[in-house]
């Protein structure tokens, strides 16, 4: 994770744009444009991989190739961009720790909640979840929206990628949730030797099922970022530091910060140093 793998990628973070963004990030960039760009960049990117995988249709995108989620602009998300600018990788967390019960969540949508014999488990499984997120005093939600680029598979990117995620997580306080992930490429075996687990309810692990909308085996997992496999832990606390200097790229000024700008917007595009 040192040295040449740290270059090969820079990160670049994009708040919901509603958050208040910890003054624990140093590089906070109000951006319009570049937000917007950064955005349509991750859609396109999603698009084409998820299009590539048969996880979605071409009438599930945009007539640009875009994969539009309606929790796009409510999330956190970790963006790596190669030496072009172009994002190559993108994994999002969305913050729900305000959800009052598992109908106001994301997950709710899942297909396993639809199963008459698992529905009912896995929906207390999940309160149980927002409980001891609760009890443990972390955020809590959901992680998703996970791809990258084809010429990046094989690499460290995919691995490097979730971890920098998780230090986006610790970098927030700490979170807990859970995350639906597919079993294409291996996705839900990587995550597990990450540190995430399966998802339990009276004591039965979720086993792994076939989501029609995504037309694929997939499987419910759980996370806490203050807790990942020992292995990796070194490397979620240096990209930690390391996503604690990268872009925060806002489309508008963030609750509870100033512009260092004076209220005046940074030039669109602006300049990122280019990779060696």
């Amino acid at each position: 994770m040192h040295g040449q793998s740290l270059s090969e990628t820079q990160y670049v973070v994009l708040p919901p744009s509603k958050a208040v963004v910890p003054g624990v990030f140093q590089n906070v960039i109000v951006s319009k444009h570049w937000h917007a760009d950064l955005i349509r960049d991750m859609q396109r990117l999603r698009g084409r991989v998820y299009a590539i995988d048969g996880a979605v249709q071409p009438e599930d995108l945009t007539s640009d190739g875009r994969h539009k989620m309606r929790t796009d602009d409510q999330s956190w998300h970790v963006l790596a961009l190669n030496h072009y600018g172009k994002v190559c990788a993108c994994l999002r967390y969305l913050e729900e720790h305000y959800a009052r019960s598992f109908d106001d969540l994301h997950v709710r949508h899942a297909a396993l909640t639809r199963s008459p014999m698992l529905g009912s488990k896995f929906r207390r499984a999940v309160e149980f979840e927002m409980e001891y997120a609760r009890q443990m005093g972390t955020g809590f939600g959901e992680v998703g929206g996970w791809a990258v680029a084809e010429d990046h598979r094989g690499t460290l990117e995919p691995l490097r990628i979730i971890l920098t995620t998780y230090g986006l997580l610790e970098l927030l306080g700490g979170c807990s949730g859970v995350a639906t992930a597919t079993r294409r490429h291996h996705s839900s075996s990587m995550l597990r030797r990450i540190g995430l687990s399966s998802l339990q309810a009276d004591g039965m692990e979720f086993p792994a099922y076939y989501d029609p909308q995504y037309r694929c085996e997939m499987e419910v997992l759980r996370f806490d970022s203050r807790h990942p496999n020992p292995k990796y832990r070194g490397w979620v606390h240096e990209l930690a530091a390391h996503l604690s200097d990268a872009p925060v790229v806002c489309g508008v000024t963030p609750r509870g910060r100033k512009s260092v700008f004076g209220g005046f917007e940074i030039p669109a595009e602006p300049a990122l140093v280019p990779v060696a």
